[in-house]
């Protein structure tokens, strides 16, 4: 399961979306997730079509990206038990102070599909753009906040870091697993304080490896001369194109028909 998270991975691959400005992407993806709660119901079809269009665009493998469902199943159950038992409305079925209600069938199943669309959307943007990328769109969209004071190259550098740091900690944590389990560490069987208490040999190396991770890029960064985002220039700049500017016009119009939709015709 550790080897199905997504979000954070780079696919590399030729595609339209590969070849998007950063910015676009990222705007992209901010629109599409405002869309997913502007939908009421038949709009989660279209949102449904888009996703999927924007997925064979980008050339990642399907299976590729519905694996990195496995790791939130757990969540997305408790979610829609939790909407399915505790949404007052129409009762249809009572199990003893429990009851399922029409409205919250309605709502658990509109939970469920929002988290897992939200998911899909935002690994879509990162396994189609790298980590640099990423962090150069960011620091130009946020680029208007530095001039009251706030430090929008470090707060893109550290978002940028910490994706990069996800495949890298999965891999570890997938490492350190298999060298318990070959000195007989079982992290499967026993009730939930046991699986708990197993977790221990598993999180302190796996934090001792995080925190030498982190204070080997810092000596790299201070021994580089790193100061921070003040003068520094871009080694490939960002520029629009016109495929950017047809991506906006399509998000513009997305976003047009999932308000239409919803105020419209209430869908």
């Amino acid at each position: 399961m550790i080897r199905d998270i997504t979000i954070g991975q780079y696919y590399p691959a030729d595609s339209i979306l590969h070849r998007l400005d950063p910015r676009t992407k990222i705007t992209g993806t901010f629109a599409y997730i405002i869309s997913l709660f502007v939908f009421n119901s038949w709009g989660y079809a279209v949102g449904a079509v888009f996703l999927a269009a924007m997925i064979i665009l980008s050339k990642v493998p399907f299976f590729f990206m519905t694996k990195g469902l496995k790791s939130i199943v757990m969540i997305l159950l408790f979610t829609m038990v939790l909407n399915t038992f505790l949404t007052p409305g129409e009762v249809l079925y009572r199990i003893g102070f429990l009851k399922i209600t029409k409205e919250g069938l309605l709502l658990a199943g509109k939970m469920g599909i929002r988290l897992v669309f939200l998911i899909l959307g935002t690994s879509l943007m990162t396994l189609t753009t790298t980590p640099n990328k990423l962090t150069d769109g960011l620091e130009r969209l946020l680029g208007p906040l530095n001039k009251i004071r706030i430090p929008v190259h470090e707060i893109a550098m550290m978002m940028s870091i910490a994706l990069r740091f996800i495949p890298i900690l999965l891999e570890e944590t997938d490492k350190i697993m298999k060298a318990q389990m070959a000195r007989g560490a079982d992290f499967e069987s026993g009730g939930m304080i046991k699986k708990v208490r197993s977790m221990i040999p598993l999180l302190v190396p796996l934090f001792v490896s995080a925190f030498r991770r982190a204070n080997d890029l810092a000596l790299a960064m201070e021994a580089r001369c790193y100061q921070g985002g003040e003068g520094r220039t871009l080694m490939k700049p960002l520029k629009y194109e016109g495929r950017d500017v047809a991506a906006y016009i399509l998000i513009a119009v997305y976003l047009a028909a999932a308000v239409i939709l919803r105020v419209v015709l209430k869908w």
